[in-house]
């Protein structure tokens, strides 16, 4: 009776200890949330909607591609929104999933289906799996770390092992860029413009970046090589414009028609959409277009 009695009080103990290490636990990580990550409820609702959709449809043992077409469609209709990621202090992770613009469109249905496919399918594991792929090497450190040019979150990513660069051998042909815009308009970027001592590092980072060398689909050669991209690909579209790599991203979509279109967030006024016409007819429309890098994301 003595020795039950004695084991049942420091079962108590440990009890009312591992409680008090829990209650500090959960209070220094929402002081560290406070200040590392910015997100709203509704933000945690629409992503814990998503994982509940992937339920519902028995996601998980789907390809991840049609996985991320999957949470791809499920963003249509939400508006557009420029510069949601420039908030004012040091950089943190923000999520916003009321409001998309292209590459934040992108991200989200990426790394939804990542955790997915991972069963890793609570609110944290999404923010961990965001970070990871929106900063180089998965560290927050200070605005430079942002992977801000998508030929870089291109290639990090591909040195992460969650995608695969499929153009060169699809018939892409050679491309480098020379990358200098953020770096000579920073009066562009708020924090550029509020820490002038981020531009020489970014100016590096752009020098790096024009060093490598990658593959692109010319647009004019698209229809022809289209056969070879796949449902839930994800599409680059090299630009024009000069200094800067990629003037938009989305996902490739295969119709009714048999044909590629792209689910994309367009641009401000517009909400998350799939085009109409084909991938390779959207792209002639424009002049600052010429081409794609075509990625492919792996299973985890």
């Amino acid at each position: 009776m003595k020795t039950s009695y004695n084991k049942s009080k420091v079962k108590s103990q440990r009890s009312k200890e591992n409680s008090i290490l829990a209650g500090l636990l959960s209070v220094i990580l929402s002081f560290s949330y406070s200040y590392s990550q910015v997100f709203s409820e509704q933000d945690v609702e629409i992503c814990n909607s998503k994982f509940q959709l992937a339920i519902d449809e028995n996601l998980v043992e789907k390809p991840i591609g049609d996985v991320i077409v999957q949470i791809g469609k499920s963003f249509i209709g939400t508006d557009y929104l420029a510069h949601s990621l420039e908030t004012d202090g040091d950089e943190q992770l923000v999520i916003n999933l009321t409001g998309l613009d292209c590459t934040t469109f992108l991200e989200n249905s990426l790394v939804l289906a990542r955790c997915i496919k991972k069963g890793k399918t609570t609110f944290e594991d999404y923010l961990n799996e965001l970070q990871y792929v929106r900063y180089r090497n998965g560290v927050i450190d200070q605005y430079p770390s942002r992977l801000h040019y998508f030929s870089d979150w291109i290639y990090d990513n591909v040195n992460k092992g969650i995608i695969e660069d499929i153009t060169e051998e699809i018939g892409g042909k050679k491309i480098k860029f020379k990358l200098d815009f953020m770096s000579t308009h920073p009066e562009s970027y708020k924090h550029l413009k509020e820490n002038p001592d981020f531009i020489p590092i970014i100016q590096k980072q752009e020098k790096e970046i024009s060093y490598r060398e990658y593959y692109f689909i010319p647009k004019e050669e698209l229809e022809s090589k289209e056969q070879s991209i796949v449902n839930g690909d994800l599409i680059a579209i090299t630009t024009t414009v000069e200094g800067l790599d990629i003037g938009h991203i989305g996902i490739a979509v295969k119709m009714d028609d048999r044909r590629i279109h792209l689910l994309h967030a367009p641009t401000e006024n517009t909400k998350v959409q799939i085009t109409e016409q084909p991938l390779s007819d959207y792209l002639m429309k424009y002049k600052r277009h010429s081409g794609v890098i075509v990625l492919r994301a792996l299973e985890n």
